[in-house]
C-alpha cells in the first residue's frame, strides 16, 4: 500500500463529514476518470489513488483504524478478511452506502440501456464595450452571435441525400458500451456513435455527419442603467443548442466601460462622479459662477469666495444610477486654482502692484500660507 495521505488525496480535513467526503471524492471522481482523461496516465493513476482514499475514508470502521493507525491500520496484510486489498464495502452499496453509478450517470448520462447521449450546449462568450453615457443611461443592443443550425441539404440526418444511418455496430443502438475498470463495470460513451447509436457511413458532404451546420443569430441585449465596467449578463437558452434535446446553453456579455475623456466614476462608490474643474486666480479669490459638464449637458456653479485649490465642490444628483435601484450619485468637482501664463506686460505689471499692495496681509486672508510658516518655525527654532 502506498504511503499516501487519504485525507489529503481527497482535499478535507481530518473533522471532514461523512457528506464532505463523499462530495470531494464525487468531483475528484469526475475530473480524473479515465475515460474524461484517455491516455493520460497521470490521470488514471490519479483516480486510482481517489478510489482507495475513499474506500478507506467512507467506511467507519476503516476510518477509525486510519486515524488511530495510520496505513499500518488498514494494511491487508495486518488485516483478517476484509482488507483493503479487496475493496471491502464495495461501491455498490456495501458498507460505504454509496453508489458508485450515480456517479457515471452524471458523468455520461447513462441511466440504461438504450439511452442515446445528450449534451447541454456549450457557453457562448460576447465582449461589449459602451460609453459611460451609455452605462449610466443604459441601452438594447443587437449583437450577432455564432450557432449551429439544420443542415439543409441532410435535413439533419447527417447522412448523404438518397442515404440513411444505420444501427451502430458497436453499441448497437444503444449509444453506450459496457467496460471493465479494475473490478466494476462502467457505462460509458460509445466511442463509434458517440452517443447516437446510429452509424453513418456516408455522411453529408455539407455537414460532414453532424446534422447541423455553422450559423449566426441576431440576439437583443438590454444593457441595465449604471452597469459598471467588468460586470456582465447572462442571457439564459441563448448558448449553443444541445443534443438529442438536450437544453442550450447560457450567454454572457462581458461589458467594458470606455475611459471618458472628463470623468472618473468613484471605484468605492460607482454611482459617483468625479472630474477636475480648472478656475482662475480671481474667481477663487473673489468668487463667482462657472459652469460645470455633466453627462447630460452643463449646469451652473457658485464658487464661493475665498476658495482653495483642491477644494471638493458637489453637484448632487448629476452622478450614475445606482443598478440595483433608483438612487443616482452625485458629481465631485475638484477645484484646480490655474496659474496664469504668457502674460503680457499689463497683466505682470498689475499682479506686481497686487503682491506689493498684499505685503503684511491678516493672518486670516492667507490662512494656508500662515500654517505652512508656523510650522517650519517650530521644526528651526
Amino acid at each position: 500500500m502506498s504511503n499516501q495521505d487519504f485525507y489529503e488525496t481527497l482535499g478535507i480535513a481530518r473533522s471532514a463529514s461523512e457528506d464532505d467526503i463523499k462530495k470531494a471524492y464525487r468531483k475528484l471522481a469526475m475530473k480524473y476518470h479515465p475515460d474524461r482523461n484517455p491516455d493520460n496516465k497521470d490521470a488514471e493513476e490519479k483516480f486510482k489513488e481517489i478510489q482507495k482514499a475513499y474506500d478507506i475514508l467512507s467506511d467507519p470502521q476503516k476510518k477509525a483504524a486510519y486515524d488511530r493507525f495510520g496505513h499500518a491500520g488498514v494494511d491487508p496484510n495486518n488485516m483478517g478478511g476484509d482488507g483493503f486489498g479487496g475493496f471491502g464495502g464495495g461501491f455498490g452499496g456495501g458498507a460505504s452506502g454509496f453508489d458508485f453509478g450515480d456517479i457515471f450517470s452524471q458523468m455520461f448520462g447513462a441511466g440504461g440501456g438504450g439511452r442515446q447521449q445528450s449534451h447541454q450546449g456549450a457557453d457562448l462568450q460576447y465582449q461589449i464595450d459602451i460609453s459611460l453615457e451609455e452605462a449610466a443611461q443604459g441601452l438594447k443592443k443587437q449583437i450577432t452571435i455564432p450557432t449551429y443550425e439544420e443542415c439543409d441539404v441532410c435535413h439533419g440526418s447527417g447522412a448523404k441525400p438518397g442515404t440513411s444511418a444505420s444501427t451502430c455496430r458497436t453499441c448497437h443502438g444503444s449509444g453506450t458500451v459496457h467496460v471493465r475498470q479494475a473490478i466494476f463495470q462502467i457505462q460509458q460513451t460509445c466511442p463509434t456513435c458517440h452517443g447516437s447509436g446510429k452509424e453513418i457511413k456516408d455522411p453529408c458532404h455539407k455537414c460532414r455527419g453532424d446534422g447541423r451546420v455553422k450559423a449566426t443569430k441576431t440576439v437583443e441585449v438590454n444593457i441595465p442603467a449604471g452597469i459598471d465596467d467588468g460586470q456582465r449578463i447572462r442571457l439564459s437558452g441563448e448558448g449553443e443548442p444541445g443534443t438529442n434535446g438536450a437544453p442550450p446553453g447560457d450567454l454572457y456579455i462581458h461589458v467594458g466601460v470606455k475611459e471618458h475623456k472628463v470623468f472618473q466614476r468613484d471605484p468605492n462608490n460607482p454611482t459617483d462622479l468625479h472630474c477636475e474643474l480648472p478656475i482662475s486666480f480671481p474667481t477663487a479669490a473673489l468668487g463667482g459662477e462657472v459652469e460645470v459638464p455633466t453627462l447630460t449637458g452643463r449646469v451652473k456653479m457658485n464658487i464661493p469666495a475665498g476658495t482653495q485649490n483642491g477644494k471638493q465642490l458637489r453637484v448632487k444628483g448629476k452622478g450614475v444610477k445606482h443598478l440595483r435601484s433608483n438612487q443616482i450619485g452625485d458629481l465631485y468637482c475638484h477645484v484646480i486654482v490655474e496659474t496664469p501664463v504668457n502674460l503680457t506686460d499689463r497683466q505682470k505689471e498689475l499682479l506686481a502692484e497686487f503682491d506689493q499692495i498684499s505685503t503684511g496681509l491678516d493672518r486670516s486672508q492667507t490662512p494656508r500660507q500662515r500654517s505652512f510658516l508656523d510650522r517650519l518655525k517650530e521644526m528651526f527654532d
